[in-house]
């Protein structure tokens, strides 16, 4: 009954056709599209921009990201790659702002024997999936990367693979979004708002409420916990926890590395992300601890050891930011894209480790499907409504 009574008193003469639920750079990406196409659009955010994309790399890693099992993703995030260098000329136009995006390629190396032979059958799995990626022997990978350890044993070099500057891409996306007529609320979300068996807007947090003819709900790791949206319908999104951390490479230095260089150290996934600016991002744990957000000295210090063994000069750098961030990570590591079984709310979350790569077609397929109902034939696989139906079949 409060929600309705609040929802009655704040009702506008005219409603937005759109209302999204997170201002990340999914959401954000998917306001300023569906602006574009003439929706009066809002979104509730308390923090616009910030997120995970606050503390993510920023790799475009269509084929050095690709898993076995996930080749209907490698799709979905090939035809995003494909889209990438359009979408992010079009953006740096729109908001007037560098995004710091980088063609510089990705070479994936070996430490011992044991990486060099898993390394060779992503190789080969790529090649089957009809991927662009050259081996090359350790010497090679040295030629290419100097500060490379001399254990170094082979390598993947995959030139497709590139590089962009998250918190470059969501301040762009903001800017873009409120000269495209976004507008914004800087505000939690509280309660999704139901009414005769149709989701038609949000309760805020502090008080009253905004109703639309659309509701898509786009709030990363936290898009599990909306009050309001039916057992049913709720996203089965959990977060993972990343810690990331920042190095400056001083000018004496440079140029450090040339290109972003991910391995495999003792089981763990690393990777190193120099920028133009001269910083290199190091990261990234992946960790199954709920909400927990602290940086620990432990992840930190196996960071940096397992660093160094990849790049020994890496310690001689300043450490200048430390920080730990949720993946928006689904049941099958893919995103849920398009419509709930609840009629008006929509879902763009559930990106995991892609959130990044797979910005541009995001955008095109939430806004594409917001103005004419049809949701594009690369997201069908997408859908919310496989996780409903199998939830549906689940024995009681």
């Amino acid at each position: 009954m409060h929600a309705d009574r609040a929802f009655a008193d704040t009702v506008p003469d005219v409603l937005p056709d759109v209302l999204i639920v997170g201002g990340g750079i999914i959401g954000l990406v998917t306001a300023w599209r569906s602006a574009q196409r003439g929706l009066r659009t809002t979104v509730v955010d308390p923090a616009p921009g910030g997120g995970a994309a606050q503390v993510a790399a920023g790799m475009l890693a269509a084929v050095t990201e690709l898993h076995y099992g996930e080749q209907v993703l490698l799709g979905l995030n090939l035809e995003s790659a494909r889209r990438y260098p359009a979408f992010a000329a079009e953006l740096a136009e729109a908001s007037g702002q560098d995004l710091g995006y980088r063609t510089c390629g990705t070479l994936a190396v070996a430490l011992d024997a044991d990486d060099r032979a898993h390394l060779r059958e992503l190789h080969a799995l790529q090649q089957r999936s009809g991927l662009t990626s050259e081996w090359l022997t350790g010497r090679e990978c040295r030629r290419l990367e100097p500060m490379l350890a001399p254990g170094v044993r082979g390598g993947l070099r995959v030139d497709g693979d590139h590089q962009i500057d998250p918190r470059r891409l969501a301040a762009a996306l903001v800017t873009a979004c409120e000269r495209a007529g976004v507008d914004f609320r800087r505000d939690h979300v509280a309660e999704l708002t139901v009414r005769g068996g149709r989701a038609t807007g949000v309760v805020l947090a502090a008080g009253g409420a905004l109703g639309a003819g659309q509701v898509v709900l786009a709030a990363g790791s936290l898009s599990g916990k909306l009050a309001g949206v039916p057992d049913d319908v709720l996203p089965p999104v959990r977060p993972v926890k990343g810690q990331v951390l920042r190095l400056t490479v001083p000018e004496a230095f440079a140029p450090f590395l040339s290109r972003t260089v991910r391995a495999v150290v003792r089981g763990s996934h690393l990777y190193l992300v120099p920028r133009e600016n001269g910083e290199l991002v190091v990261g990234a744990t992946s960790e199954e601890l709920g909400w927990d957000t602290t940086v620990t000295a432990g992840g930190v210090y196996e960071l940096l050891r397992d660093a160094h063994e990849l790049v020994p000069g890496i310690t001689e750098l300043p450490l200048t930011e430390t920080r730990a961030g949720l993946r928006p990570a689904s049941p099958d590591n893919a995103p849920l894209l398009g419509p709930t079984a609840l009629p008006g709310l929509h879902l763009a979350t559930g990106h995991y480790r892609n959130g990044v790569l797979l910005t541009p077609v995001t955008g095109d397929v939430m806004a594409e499907f917001l103005t004419t109902g049809e949701l594009p034939a690369e997201a069908g696989p997408f859908t919310p409504r496989r996780f409903s139906s199998a939830r549906q079949e689940q024995p009681v």
